[in-house]
């Protein structure tokens, strides 16, 4: 019994490693580790136990590889079903971005003064002195050209974080 089942697991896993190729990237070990009750929770609706796993482990690495594949996009595809916002901040520039249903919104804020942005004393000089002469902003948006969630990926991957879009508001407000 214990063989037919672990060949039912098999073919399930065969089948879909040939039907989902991964859209986003496979969680890191330390994401994994956080996630480790939903992980188990994932392998519980595929059927497949503690025993079963550490079978599989031991003796079928791309079937575990195919399992870690899945559980990653689906966790992703949650995260990014929810992200509303996005900052991406450097030395002399913020990138914040709003991210609606069919089109992501952006706001470019540019530092032409001897600043850095990166740092604690840069952030707070930029929201105490908004409007000083030495910044430049640009707004703009874009219809999303890919699938919404793959786009934000693709920004997140680029060094964008999600954010509740205090400072986007803020900004919007300021240059509207």
């Amino acid at each position: 019994m214990g063989f037919f089942y672990s060949l039912q697991q098999v073919n399930k896993s065969f089948t879909r490693l040939f039907s989902n190729d991964m859209k986003y990237r496979k969680l890191t070990k330390e994401q994994f580790e956080s996630l480790h009750e939903e992980f188990a929770q994932f392998l519980a609706t595929q059927k497949i136990d503690v025993d079963e796993w550490n079978k599989m482990k031991s003796q079928n690495s791309s079937l575990v590889e195919d399992e870690l594949n899945i559980f990653s996009d689906m966790v992703w595809e949650d995260v990014l079903n929810k992200v509303e916002y996005l900052e991406h901040f450097s030395k002399k520039s913020v990138n914040l971005f709003r991210c609606d249903k069919d089109a992501l919104y952006r706001i470019v804020i540019s530092i032409n003064k001897d600043i850095n942005l990166l740092s604690e004393e840069g952030y707070k000089w930029l929201l105490e002195h908004p409007k000083d002469k030495a910044i430049d902003y640009f707004k703009g948006s874009k219809v999303y050209s890919d699938k919404k969630n793959i786009e934000i990926f693709n920004l997140i991957e680029k060094g964008s974080n999600i954010s509740r879009g205090e400072l986007y508001e803020f900004f919007n407000r300021l240059t509207s």
